[in-house]
């Protein structure tokens, strides 16, 4: 797995210079100064599409967490964590997900519970991906002069659909995590650290348990939804400071298809040189330049590194913070 990620990390940055040579540096130099310092604006707005996902983190946390100890603040915090996790660090997609569910023990001690619920809400985002990929999908259809891309695009997501539908059978009814228990017993013995640590049969039936409570399934897919859609006023804002405005269906489209392909490329770092290129061509396809849309790329990796270093930073104070805790109760 290591070597995949090392591969593709080597694969985005091949893509990300070819890119940058391709555009031409000096236009996307001369993009950012039309742009100015406006764009930082971008970092603190980040915060209103992350209130979304935290709600509806919130809601499917509420059965274990009625007494209010992991407040919407502090679950905020979390979520910014987990999405810099994932976004900053060669962590293949699930780093973030381990990061939140060590955090979230520091106020709720149900460790299987909590687990549960960071599965089920990664399964409401590959829900939400979906459907926001084919609004996309449908905007860009009116967009683009070029159709034969499009339907590329529409085969792609409907060849992978199988795959979360399996993946919900096999959480819903495979017993996957007691399976995983069998076979790490078998392979490293009853005794390793690995099968007596894994509550497996607890975290299937905690998963089963709430994906039986549909209504609250929609309710966290209900306010998650939004906030993607809030989220496209990210590349809406940036284009029209880049010198290139569009119209929200534009922004919703090349913000939908590519947030749907930086996920299903979960094997390269960061998305590196993944995401610029697929601004590139959704920016394409909805008539934005090259040079402007690369320059929109940039401008998403600005934001997400000055958004994300701190959460970072902030995580690991609180990591020293435990450890430090932990050698003085020793």
């Amino acid at each position: 797995m290591k070597r995949l990620v090392v591969l593709g990390g080597m694969a985005g940055l091949l893509l990300l210079t070819a890119l940058v040579l391709y555009e031409g540096w000096p236009a996307i130099v001369a993009a950012f100064r039309r742009a100015g310092w406006p764009l930082l604006w971008l970092v603190p707005f980040h915060v209103v599409p992350l209130l979304f996902d935290t709600q509806a983190w919130l809601v499917l946390l509420e059965p274990i967490n009625r007494a209010g100890h992991a407040s919407y603040g502090f679950l905020l915090w979390v979520a910014s964590v987990r999405e810099a996790v994932a976004r900053l660090l060669p962590s293949v997609g699930i780093g973030g997900e381990v990061v939140g569910i060590r955090l979230v023990r520091l106020r709720l001690s149900d460790s299987t519970a909590i687990a549960a619920t960071i599965i089920v809400e990664v399964m409401v985002t590959i829900t939400v991906l979906y459907v926001f990929s084919g609004v996309g999908l449908l905007l860009i259809v009116h967009l683009a002069s070029e159709l034969g891309h499009v339907w590329l695009i529409a085969a792609s997501l409907l060849l992978t659909l199988p795959l979360p539908l399996l993946a919900y059978w096999m959480l819903r009814r495979g017993s996957v995590f007691a399976r995983l228990q069998d076979l790490a017993a078998r392979l490293l013995g009853k005794r390793s650290q690995i099968a007596l640590r894994l509550d497996a049969v607890g975290l299937d039936a905690q998963v089963a348990h709430l994906f039986d409570q549909p209504r609250r399934l929609l309710r966290a897919l209900g306010w998650q939804f939004p906030g993607y859609l809030i989220g496209s006023f990210e590349t809406w804002f940036a284009l029209d400071l880049l010198g290139h405005p569009v119209d929200i269906t534009a922004a919703v489209a090349i913000e939908a298809l590519t947030q749907a392909t930086r996920h299903a490329a979960f094997l390269v770092p960061a998305g590196l040189g993944v995401q610029e290129a697929a601004v590139v061509l959704f920016g394409y396809l909805a008539g934005v330049g090259g040079d402007v849309a690369l320059s929109l790329a940039l401008v998403k990796r600005m934001r997400e590194t000055l958004f994300g270093v701190p959460a970072l930073l902030s995580w690991q104070w609180v990591e020293t913070r435990q450890l430090r805790a932990r050698r003085a109760g020793n």
